[in-house]
């Protein structure tokens, strides 16, 4: 394994991303969830609940802020994740889906998220390699992650 350009962790093959398997991977860098982000996910999921896109009614709410959907926060997987470390060696890497996923601690507008990513486990198939690659996506200042997903990610060979 190698580092890439902004520290993204660079696995040889698959072969060396199985042998990983069972370790922590590393962290995205922090990002920022803007509520222009939050106003553009809204329009484009058609899901506009005041909590999300009022300021002025979510800031006496239950979060004191407006907050970004669970399911933006979980999009944003690919985003960190990618900047966390990527595998050489195969024809092409897609979303499998998810094992789980729960939202323990809302993302209000403003904070900064990162992804840490750890590498539970790797099956080989018959079209390829099945990893399963936990992601807790923490908030800066916050000691409750925003996400814990369990995404699954097919290497097809």
């Amino acid at each position: 394994m190698t580092e890439g350009s902004g520290g993204t962790k660079v696995f040889a093959s698959i072969d060396e991303f199985c042998a990983a398997e069972g370790t922590l991977i590393g962290a995205s860098e922090w990002f920022t969830i803007d509520q222009e982000r939050i106003n553009a996910f809204a329009d484009v999921t058609e899901d506009w609940q005041w909590i999300h896109v009022d300021p002025v009614r979510a800031a006496s709410g239950p979060y004191g802020a407006p907050i970004a959907h669970g399911y933006l926060t979980l999009s944003l997987i690919p985003r960190l994740g990618g900047a966390i470390f990527r595998v050489e060696g195969s024809d092409m890497q897609v979303n499998y889906g998810l094992n789980k996923a729960r939202f323990p601690q809302a993302v209000t507008a403003g904070a900064s998220i990162r992804a840490v990513a750890t590498l539970l486990s790797t099956q080989r198939t018959a079209a390829g390699i099945q990893a399963v690659i936990q992601y807790t996506i923490e908030i800066k200042g916050q000691n409750k992650p925003a996400c814990v997903a369990e995404t699954v990610r097919l290497l097809v060979t």
